[in-house]
């Protein structure tokens, strides 16, 4: 006879099961009360797919989708599940409009600037993304241990800061190629600015990302909900700020 055999708790959530379970292929686990009684059993089939579910519900949490949502939910609820975090969204993006509001006359001078706002934007976005992502995974996994964020940061703010500097060069040399071809006597300083707002965007990108999910998780909240609202205005608003103070400072 085994004297300790393994076993799960009827309260340990299913992330806690997973986990506990990923070394051990049983087909079938036992499910036991605090003094080791048996009161069930569950199939490791059904663990596997109760946790499929769980991470597929992390795309829409991140966008402010309830849990609860799927296709047949009646339109009624689905509006009142969507619509608070759009009206949210909606009020954080006047944020960034002000940005833009506050550097109108730099744009005004330097049109080629607000050609280059949307490339400038979507890099550092979809680079903010990609950790979020990753950190999202990995606490679902288990795999981001506790005392373990630090690194976790500082890792994602070096691979933004990389990234943001070598896709900075082909922007800056996209935006070199455009004043050029508007006869602007400052394309070398457009290019530039365009280079330096790319990498330090794409740092800070990098900081929020993996830092949104560990502190939602640290205040107690659901670490992917609505996680990439949050990111995108706070991306928005300082890729904005960045470039647009940049330009008003070098030109």
């Amino acid at each position: 006879m085994v004297s300790r055999p393994f076993y799960l708790a009827p309260e340990m959530p299913i992330v806690d099961a997973m986990r506990a379970t990923m070394l051990r292929h049983y087909p079938v686990y036992p499910v036991c009360e605090q003094h080791g009684k048996l009161i069930g059993l569950i199939r490791g089939q059904m663990l596997f797919e109760a946790e499929a579910v769980e991470l597929s519900l992390q795309a829409g949490t991140m966008v402010g989708l309830e849990k609860e949502e799927r296709l047949n939910t009646p339109w009624r609820r689905s509006f009142v599940f969507r619509h608070p975090w759009l009206q949210g969204n909606l009020l954080l993006g006047f944020i960034a409009a002000a940005v833009v509001g506050y550097f109108e006359g730099t744009i005004d001078r330097f049109v080629a600037l607000a050609v280059f706002l949307p490339v400038l934007i979507g890099q550092s976005v979809n680079t903010g993304c990609q950790t979020l992502a990753v950190a999202l995974r990995s606490m679902t996994l288990g795999e981001l241990k506790s005392g373990g964020e630090l690194g976790v940061v500082t890792k994602e703010t070096l691979l933004g800061f990389i990234n943001g500097a070598l896709t900075g060069v082909t922007a800056a040399i996209g935006m070199y190629v455009f004043a050029s071809m508007q006869n602007s006597p400052v394309a070398f300083k457009l290019s530039a600015v365009v280079f330096l707002a790319m990498a330090i965007s794409c740092l800070i990108s990098g900081i929020f990302g993996s830092a949104i999910p560990i502190v939602l998780r640290k205040i107690g909240t659901d670490p992917a909900n609505a996680s990439s609202i949050i990111l995108t205005t706070i991306t928005d608003v300082s890729t904005l700020g960045i470039f647009l103070g940049l330009a008003s400072w070098l030109l």
